[in-house]
């Protein structure tokens, strides 16, 4: 296998955040939405350090191999990894501090250093520091040649560099540990110098709104006031120098899953161990002086994983700026997720389900009558059951409301609550120990596997018999990102999806073996294999001289044997298109290999999470939806669905969503063979922005099929007079 076929999974990853950066670049976008896209910037980079650059590095420190197909050696990895990140950091700040911050203030939205405070922004600070923030910090001593103490996963701290301001404050050992700081080390040497380290508390907005007399809103960081009344944490000390600085830890940890008993408690301790692990970044603000030393070599870091920032260093918290009320002229247009009348207008959704397949395509539809589904369920006395998979499902969840609700109704609810979604391990422990508590029969998932798969099953009894009500998606049961992701989900009666959607959930409720299916596809079973074949298949087409096509959209392609076939079909002749978001470690448009191959990615405004999958098959279309993508996690080691679009008028509205991703020319991207990606303009074609067509043709359906008002006129007339 050769490895030039391959790109390298890890900078692909971070050519997909240069194209969310482009569009904090882009100055047609509104400022908010800029600065929105900063953040999403920098918390992508937290993840990415924590696991993927995480787990090349312990596999070095274990001495294991590096899997990666693209044939470069780890250390090259983490040497390239290091180079681009920081160009692209250098750039993020670069916009944030001479464009966009500069635009806020123009447009009233001004952002104060402390050094710039007018008095009574110190006044106001001062107090806000006194009564607010001193009560809740925690200055610990630092020891020299020891780790820095308490410094947590991706939090921020302050490091101070102090010495006594006289040698009297620390003559006797007494009088010296009086006048000392809580957890600063006091010398005999009068001038000695003590590092202390406070930790900014996550309990504490970092974002502060400060009074302003010619701004209408202007903010400073609590980090800013925290240094700026540093005196007040060590009285007796001078205050020589102050550094923020944010480690980066490894949060790849793996859970022991021979620990069937407890395993819970495992994940518990997983998410402790996570909290202080080997660290593999640090970000030190520029002007840190010698503390910057200190710190690195307290945390043992090459120079390469050292990252020297303006200020913020976490962006993400200027998220507050982004949702401050007002200023609606720096934000994006705001489209109301639209309902479609079958489903919003009708007295029964058990009654317009039954009459018809719904395809709902979120956020520009609304994700309110699958949550609707569940509420209505958990108070329907017809309703005997609700089966479901949880992987992410948000801090306020109606969903889990509504199957706690329906598990205190007496209804059976079995839920798989899957606790090794990454990062929202602790909320998913939360709702599984609430539904358990109500009654419900929950799963914690499957050993060795994540169950990634979305599904739901209601099941209710009715005049003529008992029928099951289905949705089947490609995103997570979660309120808040159905507003933030594309997604697409099929709310359907067949009976033939039903019977194998029962298989499904006896399989990874209980103890029954893997199932075999004909219209659900399942992984890791099957799913690589059927993905295989229907590509080979238009490839055999495409070699009998018939037209061979596939479409797919997708987060990431990165399997290598995925890829392989689809550099057969292409070299048959088939034409192959793919809408794929982050990572594409496949080369489009090679000479001899991939000339049929084109690769597009689309950054806008919605973050593309729909996964789409189309072939041509001689005329007879078949078209799919399904929660995996086309990478080896999602295929090998998680239970994931692929399930058919046959209803004749869903299919060719689906066709339509995927052909549109490839006509847009305003937020897409051409990936081209080398890796790099060029933006698409729309030249001589007219501009097409595919999340803004999507939205405008629902909304344009919407209101031809709304139900017209037939109410008649009340006509007023005199009324004749009584007849004498």
């Amino acid at each position: 296998m050769s490895s030039d076929k391959f790109l390298n999974r890890e900078l692909s990853w971070i050519e997909f955040n240069a194209r969310v950066l482009s569009e904090a670049l882009n100055p047609e976008n509104p400022l908010l939405e800029r600065l929105k896209f900063l953040c999403i910037v920098s918390s992508n980079f937290d993840e990415f350090f924590m696991v993927r650059v995480a787990s090349i590095k312990r596999q070095l420190r274990t001495g294991g191999s590096v899997r990666c197909p693209s044939g470069m050696p780890a250390e090259t990895q983490l040497a390239e990894i290091s180079h681009r990140v920081k160009e692209i950091t250098a750039k993020k700040y670069r916009c944030l501090l001479t464009e966009i911050f500069p635009g806020l203030a123009r447009a009233g939205i001004v952002y104060t250093r402390s050094d710039e405070f007018t008095r009574a922004q110190v006044a106001f600070t001062k107090t806000f520091f006194t009564e607010e923030v001193f009560p809740v910090l925690t200055p610990v001593r630092a020891t020299p040649g020891k780790p820095i103490p308490y410094s947590g996963n991706v939090r921020l701290h302050i490091a101070f560099l102090l010495r006594p301001m006289s040698a009297d404050a620390v003559d006797a050992a007494d009088a010296a540990e009086q006048s000392a700081p809580v957890g600063v080390e006091v010398a005999d040497d009068a001038q000695a110098e003590f590092v202390a380290v406070v930790q900014i508390p996550p309990s504490l907005d970092r974002v502060v709104f400060i009074p302003d007399t010619t701004h209408p809103a202007a903010f400073t960081l609590l980090e800013h006031i925290i240094v700026q009344n540093a005196s007040a944490l060590f009285p007796g000390f001078e205050v020589l120098e102050s550094a923020r600085f944010r480690v980066t830890r490894d949060a790849d940890l793996g859970v022991d899953e021979e620990r069937d008993e407890d395993f819970v408690e495992a994940m518990e301790q997983v998410l402790e161990h996570r909290e202080f692990s080997l660290p593999i970044r640090v970000s030190i603000n520029r002007d840190a002086g010698r503390l910057a030393t200190i710190i690195t070599e307290s945390l043992g870091l090459d120079a390469g994983d050292v990252y020297i920032k303006d200020e913020p260093l976490d962006l993400s918290c200027l998220m507050a700026i982004v949702g401050t009320s007002g200023f609606d002229e720096l934000r994006d247009e705001r489209w109301t997720p639209i309902e479609p009348p079958a489903l919003s207008n009708v007295q029964s959704l058990w009654d317009a389900i039954s009459k018809q397949d719904f395809l709902l395509h979120h956020p520009y539809e609304s994700f309110d009558p699958v949550v609707r589904l569940v509420q209505t369920a958990a108070d329907d006395p017809k309703v005997l059951a609700i089966k479901m998979t949880l992987y992410r499902t948000g801090g306020r969840s109606a969903v889990v409301h509504a199957l706690e609700k329906a598990a205190q109704n007496k209804k059976q609810v079995a839920v798989l609550v899957e606790l090794k979604a990454r990062f929202d391990e602790e909320q998913n422990i939360a709702w599984a120990e609430r539904l358990e508590r109500a009654g419900a029969i929950v799963v914690y998932g499957i050993a060795q596997l994540k169950v990634h798969a979305k599904a739901l099953m209601i099941v209710r009894r009715e005049n003529d018999g008992v029928k099951r009500y289905l949705h089947l998606g490609t995103g997570n049961y979660n309120e808040k990102t159905a507003r933030l992701y594309t997604d697409i989900g099929l709310l359907t009666t067949r009976a033939d999806l039903a019977y194998e959607l029962g298989l499904f959930f006896n399989a990874i409720t209980g103890y029954s073996a893997i199932p075999t299916l004909s219209k659900l596809v399942m992984a890791p079973s099957s799913m690589k294999a059927r993905v295989i074949q229907l590509i080979e298949r238009e490839k055999v087409r495409a070699e009998s001289g018939a037209p061979a096509k596939i479409m797919a959209k997708m987060n990431s392609v990165a399997d290598p044997d995925v890829i392989d076939a689809l550099y057969a079909a292409a070299q048959a002749g088939v034409t192959i298109l793919l809408n794929i978001r982050g990572i594409s470690m496949l080369r489009p448009g090679v000479k001899g290999l991939s000339e049929n191959i084109t690769v597009v990615s689309i950054i806008d405004r919605y973050l593309e999470h729909t996964r789409m999958v189309y072939v041509y098959n001689d005329g007879a279309e078949e078209l799919y939806l399904t929660s995996a993508d086309w990478m080896p996690r999602n295929l090998e080691r998680r239970v994931e669905l692929l399930f058919p679009i046959e209803d004749r008028k869903l299919m060719i509205r689906a066709r339509g969503i995927l052909e549109t991703f490839f006509r847009d020319n305003v937020k897409a991207h051409k990936q081209n063979p080398d890796g790099s990606y060029t933006r698409l303009i729309p030249k001589d074609a007219e501009p097409l922005q595919a999340q803004r067509t999507f939205y405008q043709q629902l909304r344009a359906l919407a209101e031809d099929e709304a139900p017209v008002n037939r109410k008649e006129f009340t006509v007023r007339r005199k009324s004749p007079k009584a007849k004498p």
